[in-house]
């Protein structure tokens, strides 16, 4: 049965899908392309969890949060583009991509939605904002910044002078602010050019978009003020674009905005713009463990169909189709035991007894199909539709929730973890490709090609970590495992030399202001991030950092380590340019040190001693009052009572 809340969400956001989204801006005839174009590849990565909070410790409740939606949406238009990807699916609820605008640059790490159409970023003048990944726009630093005047065709402020936007979400976040235009950068590894586009500056934010750690939204869906839709109107890049999400435990991916040749044995699915203003797919069956399940096609095709949304976490189905689906994995998973959700406010279907290796757990569960219009079928691996128990080491609980009160069936990016996406809008279809995305923006950067159908091997069993291929110059041989973390590795310590140069040799660093600015840059708190050493000669430096886990955490996930890694590797670490550039000379993974019996007991003991103290002082005090009660009665003598005399003592 659904959670009470995913209902809600699920009710709130369907009854919306219908609706038209806010017109503000003067529509525009598309003309085509005569010639194809280079398709521009940016990266997608993994951002490290800002908090516990943050983390799917409560995944059930925290599921619909991540169901970005559009309330008011816009007509649909065509849109196209391409980046790279980072962060995984069921840490954050979502992946991003880094965005530059203005000049000179300012970078943000935005969530790339096929279900919002205006890029927003909070704006220096918000007075309720959230404190986000980077620091906000500032239109006044911007050279090239120019305002939307306000015009017949947008809503504007209430001084009448610039444009203005406003979007809510089936969550009850909202963003609201004021249209701009700037030079929108895609990144030093892209071969596209800074473009000029009409993006959204943050006035006020509400609900999750208040609280999350990426900065905004980059709107990838139908209509005129989508990224893909601006540039494909300058005609930089054809009308299509691609997604790739990491699999389970392992995040990252690539964003390819404009058209890629089609690897041999991507299969399509039609996808009708006029069906509703998202991209839609023609779902006629579902096959679990090679059966069919028992339901009439016209099921996945109610009300607003099949909805394919970057911006969802998990799948949800029709109710009926929900309980069809359900009852066959629990048929075909017997060897396991079921067990109760992480949550237990939520009854999730869950699985104890899997065991660690994602690689095998197609032995213990089913196989499942999606067969499209043509009879063309997605086989779906257990990743594509489970995700990890938070609480049970081993189990692991459907990803597939039902939708009570709406008909619409709605795919989020579980369904499509290892799966390159392609958003063939000129066409008018959908494309899917089984594929280690964790490694296909790695392939993508070696051979520089555009084309991922002669890089990336065909595997449709591969779920497991990719180890990177190459060290940064300087680094021992050693100092990065052969393989990715084992499961049962926690990281204790994550240790790591860098050297050096300021440009004024007169000057020295402000090492506090280091450290902030390299936790900002891992992704980590202030105060995870310790300075163990550091030597100098002249302007050269030569600085010795320490990684600790959270002060609520005993060790440092999995997914940070290898994100703080690989960002040490690639250099991605950014320095202010007083800093000069930086070398990475070593760094060193220590396992969690296992605690002593005082150590693990200590707040228990702690709480006892504090107690025996407070009880011992109190009956001190007590003790005192009742002896000097004693002695002042013992003093007392009634009156006329007979007291001899004393002498009185000589000075």
């Amino acid at each position: 049965m659904a959670p009470a809340g995913s209902r809600l969400a699920a009710a709130l956001l369907l009854a919306w899908l219908s609706l038209a989204e806010l017109v503000v801006s003067s529509t525009h005839s598309l003309s085509r392309p005569s010639n194809r174009h280079r398709p521009l590849i940016l990266p997608l990565s993994r951002t490290p969890r800002d908090s516990p909070a943050s983390s799917f410790s409560s995944s059930s409740r925290a599921r619909d949060h991540h169901r970005r939606r559009l309330l008011d949406s816009e007509l649909p238009r065509s849109p196209s583009a391409r980046m790279r990807l980072y962060d995984d699916l069921l840490s954050n609820g979502y992946y991003t991509t880094h965005l530059a605008i203005g000049t000179p640059p300012q970078e943000f790490a935005l969530i790339v939605d096929t279900g919002s159409t205006v890029t927003y970023v909070p704006c220096s003048n918000c007075h309720k904002c959230g404190k986000h990944q980077d620091p906000r726009f500032q239109p006044q630093s911007s050279s090239t910044y120019q305002p939307v005047k306000c015009n017949a065709h947008c809503s504007c402020d209430t001084a009448g002078r610039q444009c203005t936007y406003q979007r809510r979400y089936a969550e009850m976040s909202s963003s609201t602010g004021l249209l701009g235009n700037d030079l929108v950068s895609f990144g030093n590894e892209s071969e596209l050019t800074p473009q000029r586009a009409v993006f959204g500056c943050e006035t006020v934010e509400t609900g999750d978009l208040f609280s999350q750690r990426a900065d905004g939204i980059m709107g990838l869906g139908r209509g005129y003020l989508s990224i893909v839709n601006q540039l494909v109107e300058k005609h930089v890049i054809d009308d299509s674009f691609s997604l790739c999400y990491g699999g389970m435990g392992m995040g990252g991916g690539a964003m390819i905005l404009g058209s890629i040749v089609h690897p041999t044995g991507m299969i399509f699915s039609r996808s009708d713009p006029h069906r509703s203003p998202y991209y839609n797919i023609e779902l006629k069956e579902i096959h679990v463990a090679g059966k069919p399940l028992k339901l009439r096609p016209s099921i996945f095709d109610g009300r607003h169909g099949t909805v394919l949304d970057s911006g969802t976490t998990f799948a949800y189905l029709p109710a009926k189709a929900f309980s069809a689906f359900r009852d066959a994995v629990i048929e075909n998973a017997q060897s396991l035991r079921k067990i109760q959700g992480p949550d237990p406010n939520y009854h999730d279907v869950c699985f104890a007894g899997a065991g660690w290796d994602i690689s095998k757990l197609s032995e213990v569960f089913p196989k499942v199909d999606m067969v499209f219009g043509d009879k063309q079928k997605l086989s779906l691996s257990p990743e594509n539709y489970l995700f990890k128990h938070t609480k049970v080491p081993g189990a692991y609980c459907l990803g597939i929730f039902p939708n009570e009160n709406d008909e619409t069936t709605l795919l989020g990016g579980i369904i499509v973890r290892n799966t390159l996406v392609t958003y063939d809008r000129e066409k008018n279809k959908l494309g899917f490709w089984k594929t280690n995305c964790s490694e296909l923006w790695k392939r993508l950067q070696v051979t520089g090609s555009p084309t991922p159908a002669h890089l990336v091997p065909q595997n449709h069993n591969s779920t497991s970590a990719v180890p990177p291929s190459i060290a940064p110059s300087g680094l021992p041989p050693n100092s990065f495992p052969p393989n990715p973390f084992p499961v049962e590795f926690r990281v204790g310590l994550i240790t790591f030399n860098m050297s050096f140069s300021i440009k004024s040799s007169s000057s020295k660093p402000n090492f506090t202001e280091f450290e902030e600015l390299i936790a900002h840059e891992l992704g980590v708190s202030t105060s995870q991030v310790h300075l163990l050493n550091f030597t100098s000669s002249g302007n050269q430096f030569h600085v010795e950092w320490a990684v600790f886990p959270a002060d609520s955490a005993d060790y440092i996930s999995n997914t940070t380590a290898m994100s703080i890694i690989t960002r040490l590797r690639d250099h991605h670490v950014q320095l202010p340019e007083r800093f000069g550039s930086y070398q990475l000379v070593e760094w060193k993974i220590e396992p969690q040190k296992k605690r002593t019996w005082w150590q693990h007991k200590y707040f228990a003991v702690a709480a006892i001693a504090s107690v025996v103290l407070l009880l011992t002082l109190t009956s001190i005090a007590l003790w005192f009052v009742w002896k000097n009660n004693r002695q002042q009665s013992g003093a007392y003598k009634p009156v006329g009572v007979a007291i001899p005399e004393q002498e009185l003592q000589p000075l």
